[in-house]
């Protein structure tokens, strides 16, 4: 009798682990937006619920809970990314097609100026409330803009000696971003605007994604070949690597749920939990749509916003062409919402 008691003890406990671990999400919103053009990075304003969307020559604003249009930010010509200032009211898009910067107004989405010569192609772009500047990291000319918000003007730049992709900040005085082309994680001094620290990421290999636990000071790179590298923000060593899907090209972190996400374009959403500083595991695969590769996360709900579209075939490979992309289906643009 003990010994059967024992064994239902046993398997309780495993079903209450197995419960526990499993986040239980799946996508339980798709909204249909349409439009033309491709898209990039996602942004979202968790007290204001707007979500911002880069959307090729224009930015969306969008309600965060009923998902439909509040406003378009004009004018940004190849658009990467959204960083936002709360406490200056301001929002900043980066135009990788001209080089410039947008700056708009965070209530009513009007345009305020734009700034130009920030750099060649500047792709992600962040506000790290530590220095109170906001910084582009730009992918042709290999090195980092900073921006004082307020009057709207360059202070300076940092040689970053390869091509920058996402950045974060501890919002403490410290910037971390990923060096897709030498596969390494760079610290910066967003004050004194030089390089601090410049780590291997190895065996990650071409890391596009970056999220991080500020408070147990761990770095989260989604890369290339299928990896999701967990790194120490004080000494870079890559604390270990996780499995992840083809074509991540964005990672959050939730400190609430402990949970961190890689958005993977092949149409899957991996998720890992935190279950201490050094210890993480893959948790669930959460099966989104084709080309959902760029997320965002709304630290009030929990909800994790992904757009992509329906695509074609591809059209016939050319010299100038060896691998064309396939073609997107017009007016098919789609917003996905994944939660419990």
């Amino acid at each position: 009798m003990r010994t059967v008691l024992r064994w239902m003890m046993a398997l309780l406990f495993s079903a209450q682990l197995a419960s526990a671990a499993d986040p239980g999400l799946h996508v339980i919103k798709t909204v249909k937006l349409g439009g033309e053009g491709g898209w990039d990075y996602l942004k979202m304003d968790s007290d204001g619920r707007r979500l911002f969307i880069s959307r090729a020559t224009h930015v969306i604003a969008i309600d965060a809970d009923s998902l439909q249009p509040v406003g378009d930010i004009p004018d940004t010509p190849g658009v990467h990314g959204i960083a936002l200032a709360p406490e200056f009211g301001r929002g900043f898009t980066s135009n990788g097609r001209e080089g410039t910067v947008t700056i708009f107004d965070l209530k009513t989405l009007k345009v305020i100026s734009k700034i130009k010569d920030v750099g060649d192609n500047p792709d992600a772009i962040l506000y790290d409330p530590g220095s109170k500047r906001v910084f582009t990291f730009n992918g042709r000319s290999h090195d980092a803009t900073a921006i004082d918000p307020e009057a709207g003007t360059v202070v300076g730049k940092i040689p970053l000696d390869g091509k920058p992709e996402f950045a974060v900040s501890t919002t403490r005085g410290e910037v971390f971003v990923n060096i897709e082309d030498k596969s390494e994680l760079v610290a910066l001094d967003p004050k004194q605007l030089k390089v601090k620290s410049r780590w291997p990421l190895a065996p990650c290999e071409e890391p596009s994604g970056l999220a991080i636990d500020a408070e147990n000071r761990r770095l989260f790179a989604g890369c290339d070949n299928q990896k999701m590298a967990v790194v120490n923000a004080d000494t870079g060593k890559v604390i270990t690597t996780l499995p992840i899907g083809r074509g991540v090209d964005a990672n959050r972190y939730d400190p609430d749920t402990h949970l961190a996400f890689a958005s993977c374009g092949e149409g899957m959403l991996t998720v890992v939990e935190e279950q201490s500083a050094d210890q993480f595991s893959v948790v669930e695969t959460v099966p989104t749509e084709r080309g959902a590769r760029t997320m965002a996360l709304d630290h009030k709900t929990h909800q994790v916003y992904l757009v992509t579209a329906k695509f074609g075939p591809a059209p016939a490979p050319t010299a100038g062409q060896p691998r064309p992309r396939p073609a997107i289906v017009p007016d098919s643009f789609e917003v996905l919402v994944v939660g419990k």
